[in-house]
């Protein structure tokens, strides 16, 4: 006797069931396995065989994304320095909340410590790229293969992402939580709710930029009538940031994660207070600048250069006193130029899309984005030289980059030829909203939404934010450039879609994917 769908027959009545089809779980099965895909009872070897050749392409980006992170590893040991780097590193020799950036990326390299080496802190985040990488084509897994390819390109061969992988920054951390949470969020159950607002949490309390992110995608559970998950997920990323909250006000008997976001929207406004214009009390004239917009610095220097109105304040830069006089002062000249500063946003989030890479804010910090040629020299200033003092505690030895050629030689070469233009990034952010349009206007209106906008969203908020908030920096860019690809990916075929409507079973978003479904 044996079984076939769960019917015993006889071996000898001179049926063959192999040659009728059957449906197992609403998915018809056919006798013959298709060409490229390994049959059910082959071996082990052949079914891996078939993985290998149905996903061959994106294994060949995801094996030279490696090699290139070899090289990194090879050409400049043990890492690459930015002067954020060495205030992460105080930060984890003593553990306290900073006034400037929040703790988790210390957090971070605490993890870490045990191996004493910075080039074990470089290759996790070599690793947390390439996991990206592999993320983001799981995720496009209903695109076609070539769009879901093509979406991992430039997380894995951007010379630019391999580089800041290599500093010594929170970017990178940053990026592969906000990825992962999105992934939860497009493909999540109830249980994992929790863990997108976990996640949440934890990529704030890398980079501020991600407590907007908090919002959008609890928004997009009650656009989805979940209202009680996005509870669970608002829930779920507000404890572990209060009690961060908290940590920070014993520490400086002040609310908030940090205590300079009054200063950096200070700074962002220079580019066109006009106080003139503005009419500013007689306690905030002290922060003007006398000098037209044009022929002003950018933005970064009215927080850090020596001569700015803000640091010529008496104490420290960050008090409490200093920071709220600054966040007043902004939100006068918001609310008093506010097609000044839209216009300013707008042209600070142009710098993302040209398609040259000119030097910006100044030549240091760009260089910084360079594989370099020359070791870099020591810090300069007295924070960053404490900072470096512990470095070596951590390092148990000196520290620095050593260059080694040719691997650097040929890193910088490829650094010359291979980035993202801006203008295909405009395009790539383009694809979906587009083509969304124009199946509209094909099909009429339907009662379905498309999978693309949360991870559209989120790349358009990393985008937006540091330009609203801060200023323009390359290295903000990238970690929206995945999502953004995501999203065109997603965008590629019309059945993309998840159904919505209150006389319909609501699913989550990607809930429709049979959990039986993998690369």
């Amino acid at each position: 006797m044996c079984t076939y769908g769960g019917r015993r027959t006889t071996a000898g009545s001179g049926y063959a069931p192999t040659d009728v089809p059957e449906k197992r779980e609403g998915v018809r099965v056919r006798s013959e396995a298709r060409a490229d895909e390994p049959a059910q009872s082959g071996s082990a070897l052949s079914r891996w065989g078939g993985l290998a050749r149905r996903h061959r392409w994106f294994l060949v980006v995801l094996a030279f994304g490696t090699a290139l992170r070899a090289l990194a590893m090879l050409g400049y040991r043990p890492a690459l320095w930015f002067p954020d780097s060495y205030t992460y590193i105080v930060t984890v020799f003593k553990p306290r909340p900073d006034l400037v950036r929040p703790a988790g990326y210390s957090m971070f390299i605490k993890l870490l410590e045990p191996f004493h080496a910075f080039a074990a802190v470089t290759a996790v985040q070599h690793l947390l790229g390439l996991a990206t990488g592999v993320l983001i084509y799981r995720l496009a897994r209903r695109a076609p293969r070539w769009a879901a390819t093509l979406a991992t390109v430039p997380v894995l061969l951007d010379a630019y992402q391999v580089e800041l992988e290599h500093l010594l920054v929170s970017d990178t951390l940053f990026m592969f939580l906000v990825v992962s949470a999105v992934a939860l969020c497009m493909t999540q159950r109830r249980g994992t709710v929790a863990a997108i607002g976990l996640l949440l949490a934890a990529a704030t309390l890398t980079r501020t930029v991600g407590q907007p992110l908090i919002v959008v995608l609890a928004g997009w559970f009650v656009l989805r009538r979940r209202i009680g998950l996005a509870g669970v997920l608002l829930a779920a990323a507000l404890v572990p940031l209060v009690a961060y909250g908290a940590w920070f006000y014993a520490t400086y008997q002040r609310a908030g994660l940090i205590g300079a976001n009054g200063a950096f929207l200070y700074a962002r406004t220079m580019s066109f207070a006009d106080c003139a214009k503005m009419n500013p009390p007689p306690d905030l004239r002290v922060l003007c600048d006398p000098r037209p917009p044009e022929r002003r610095p950018p933005s970064q220097e009215y927080i850090w250069a020596k001569d700015a109105p803000l640091v010529l304040l008496p104490g420290i830069t960050f008090t409490k006193e200093s920071d709220d006089l600054a966040a007043r002062f902004a939100t006068l000249a918001i609310t008093k130029q506010p097609l000044d500063y839209a216009a300013s946003v707008l042209t600070e989030l142009g710098r993302t899309f040209r398609w040259d890479r000119p030097v910006y804010p100044d030549l240091e910090i760009y260089g910084y984005y360079q594989f370099p040629v020359t070791p870099p020299g020591p810090p300069g200033r007295y924070p960053a030289q404490v900072g470096a003092d512990y470095a070596k505690l951590y390092e148990q030895g000196a520290i620095g980059t050593e260059i080694v050629e040719p691997y650097a030689g040929w890193l910088r070469a490829y650094q010359s030829m291979a980035r993202l233009p801006g203008p295909v990034l405009l395009g790539v952010l383009l694809v979906p909203p587009v083509v969304a349009i124009a199946r509209r206007r094909r099909a009429g209106r339907r009662a379905e939404a498309p999978a693309w906008p949360v991870p559209w969203t989120v790349a358009i908020v990393l985008l937006v934010t540091p330009a609203a908030a801060a200023e323009f920096d390359y290295r903000y860019v990238l970690p929206a450039v995945p999502l953004a690809c995501l999203a065109a990916a997603l965008s590629s075929r019309p059945d993309l879609r998840v159904p919505s409507g209150s006389n319909r079973r609501a699913k989550e978003f990607g809930d429709d994917i049979p959990p039986n479904v993998r690369l």
